[in-house]
């Protein structure tokens, strides 16, 4: 972890194209993105280059929250997600800008995330923990092969 910035690596059992599903669909991101303790409510979700989305995240406990937005600057179905962040709370300026890319492995999927940006009044240590716990979320949501019932 440098200054301001987090970096990610996971290798998860499961194909790309589920793992890119999971952060482009609205449902699935609301139920994984949010560390542990917190909702997600997924506002807007235009998954295109130049689209935009915007999130809330709520503090179950407190019941607080903050909203987010961003916009998709590069989009490589299965491959690769670049995005922007930046905070409605004027106390967390700045833009942060996330990459994901994702490698189809012997394994299943391989997954790095950059996160660079993270506005100063934020720990990168806690937005490191925070990701982890998003990404042990995604885990559990990617990994099952559960068949279709027919339901």
């Amino acid at each position: 972890m440098s200054n301001n910035t987090v970096s990610l690596h996971r290798m998860l059992k499961t194909s790309p194209e589920k793992v890119y599903r999971a952060f482009t669909d609205a449902l699935a991101i609301a139920s994984w993105l949010p560390p542990y303790g917190f909702l997600c409510t997924v506002h807007e979700m235009d998954v295109k280059v130049g689209g935009t989305f915007k999130m809330s995240f709520h503090n179950f406990s407190t019941g607080n929250g903050h909203s987010f937005g961003g916009s998709y600057l590069e989009l490589k179905p299965n491959e690769f997600l670049k995005y922007s962040d930046k905070f409605d709370d004027p106390n967390l300026p700045g833009e942060m800008i996330t990459s994901v890319s994702l490698r189809k492995t012997i394994a299943g999927t391989e997954i790095k995330i950059t996160q660079e940006g993270i506005p100063a009044a934020i720990p990168v240590e806690m937005c490191y923990l925070g990701w982890q716990e998003s990404l042990e979320k995604l885990t559990k949501l990617v990994e099952p092969e559960i068949p279709d019932a027919g339901l």
